[in-house]
């Protein structure tokens, strides 16, 4: 993972210079691209490229992530901000092909969530799971913070009784140093009644009390469709997935479906999901999602207020800004 750090770049009148150097290190050293690849992408020639490479180098503007605020990252931030009256959005640059826009999502995902965690001495995070958390707990750097706690609002076992494979707390726990507490079930019960005993057990209930009454809640948003996870993990056939998409569902947060408005559905999955519900609040809700299957389920989450700050990239944020 790398940054650029904004301290050290030199200011030129217009700001072109440093803009382009932070995209052409970001190219370089994240998305690997040949300097030849990067001077056609950016319509530059090859010499400037390597001079802007060169300069991000010998300046000591490259560690462990992108500070700099690239102009149309931050422009689109701003908007989005205003637009959906969020907390904080964070914009990452999205690569010319798209091929890495997932990673450079985590890496400054890592950056938020560590700048949330050194903000206090002591706080709770709720976490849900998948695929873009795990990513953005592989990016972080190791913290001591001991005074802090981690507790999931998902289950982290299928019907079987096998692991989650997008199980993220423990991961996360031992990047910061905090103690941690798990959802001891499976994601979803395979009836009502389970579900209710499931929840009536003491540690469980502990542990549900730990997850509502958290200070940050850290999620990730859900696709709904035949490859949705849910659907490739074993957690739902594809005939409850139809079902759940034909009765209007686009999204989901920790098991919880929701429709386009953010509001969440009725029966279903909703009657069987084991974790804590994401309710609008005023703390901070982070959710982060890339990737065009995320959109309409990012959209109403924006919308019904599941989140309040966002972490994505340039192209979801143009999407976001044309609705």
């Amino acid at each position: 993972m790398i940054g650029l750090d904004l301290m050290k770049l030199r200011p030129k009148a217009d700001g072109s210079t440093d803009d382009l150097a932070a995209r052409a290190g970001w190219m370089y050293y994240l998305a690997g691209m040949t300097q030849g690849q990067i001077a056609e992408e950016l319509d530059l020639s090859r010499q400037r490229v390597q001079r802007l490479v060169a300069r991000a180098v010998a300046d000591g503007l490259i560690h462990v992530r992108l500070d700099h605020p690239i102009a149309a990252c931050l422009n689109m931030e701003r908007s989005l901000k205003k637009k959906y009256d969020l907390q904080f959005v964070r914009v990452a640059p999205t690569l010319p092909d798209r091929s890495d826009s997932f990673r450079s999502v985590a890496a400054v995902g890592a950056g938020e969530i560590e700048r949330v965690l050194l903000q206090e001495p002591e706080l709770t995070m709720a976490v849900g799971t998948g695929r873009t958390l795990r990513a953005v707990a592989n990016e972080m750097t190791d913290l001591v913070c001991p005074g802090h706690s981690l507790v999931s609002l998902i289950g982290n076992s299928n019907f079987d009784g096998s692991a989650s494979f997008y199980e993220v707390l423990q991961r996360f726990a031992e990047k910061i140093g905090a103690r941690y507490y798990p959802m001891p079930l499976p994601v979803i019960a395979k009836s009502r009644e389970e579900r209710d005993f499931y929840r009536s057990l003491p540690h469980v209930e502990r542990v549900r009390e730990r997850a509502k009454n958290c200070d940050v809640t850290l999620v990730g948003i859900g696709e709904l469709g035949p490859n949705a996870p849910l659907v490739v993990d074993g957690f739902l056939s594809p005939g409850a997935m139809a079902d759940l998409v034909a009765s209007g569902g686009v999204g989901e947060i920790a098991g919880w479906a929701f429709d386009s408005t953010g509001s969440y559905l009725k029966g279903g999955i909703n009657d069987c999901t084991n974790g804590v519900r994401v309710e609008p609040s005023d703390k901070p809700t982070i959710g982060i999602a890339v990737g065009e299957a995320k959109y309409p389920g990012l959209l109403a989450a924006i919308k019904g207020k599941l989140i309040n700050c966002l972490v994505t990239d340039e192209a979801c944020a143009e999407f976001l800004l044309r609705d």
